[in-house]
């Protein structure tokens, strides 16, 4: 899934992407509102991270833009003010989330799940497609009682899949979700870790969950 983290302090910014990066996200990442809302209308991001207090356009400036546009992406705010009033004016807003700062990356993660969850239409951390079920918590993966060793990569092309079960996905749409800006890709490296997917995920004499949509892409779901 692919992530915007707004951040002005550069060592923050580099450990929250270098954090999410492991858990398997994609990450574009930036450092003033300006730059942030120029990201935000050129991709199509999962969530986004914003700090409050920002150069040029601060986090609230950059939401309120974002909804007026009738985005409903959804937007966690960090911010060293922890009153009241300013998280009731960043919740008013349409953020899905605050976390003050200092704070744990155990708890960032556990919100960015939540909120991401919640778009999908997702009520636990579990996501079942036949006999395939995914843990997002724990990225562990199994097909029946097999255990499916994966790559970040392969397990967040797999995520996204299964985000969106049942819908006939683009090279176009997975490379927008699962690569952020600095890749340089051929263009048939989805194509590739679609088949490698395809191995791992569907085993021999099992039902096929990955399905080629000739013209149009592909699919997971259960036939």
């Amino acid at each position: 899934m692919r992530i915007l983290i707004a951040e002005d302090e550069k060592d923050m910014n580099k450990l929250i992407t270098r954090v999410l990066e492991k858990e398997g996200y994609s990450v574009d990442s930036c450092f003033d509102g300006e730059e942030a809302l120029d990201y935000l209308e050129s991709a199509d991001y999962d969530a986004a991270i914003l700090d409050v207090m920002m150069p040029k356009k601060d986090g609230y400036e950059v939401l309120k833009a974002l909804r007026a546009k009738g985005s409903k992406l959804p937007v966690l705010f960090l911010t060293a003010r922890d009153s009241i009033a300013d998280r009731v004016t960043g919740l008013d807003l349409g953020a899905d989330d605050y976390l003050i700062k200092p704070f744990d990356f155990d708890e960032l993660l556990a919100r960015i799940r939540v909120m991401t969850r919640r778009k999908a239409g997702q009520s636990s951390s579990l996501i079942k497609i036949g006999d395939l079920t995914i843990d997002t918590a724990s990225h562990e993966v199994r097909r029946g009682d097999r255990l499916i060793e994966l790559s970040s990569r392969e397990y967040g092309l797999l995520r996204y899949m299964a985000s969106n079960q049942g819908r006939v996905l683009s090279r176009e749409q997975i490379e927008d979700h699962i690569y952020n800006f600095d890749y340089s890709g051929g263009s048939n490296v989805v194509d590739v870790y679609i088949s490698y997917l395809r191995k791992k995920i569907d085993g021999p004499g099992e039902p096929k969950l990955i399905h080629t949509v000739w013209g149009s892409g592909w699919v997971l779901k259960e036939k």
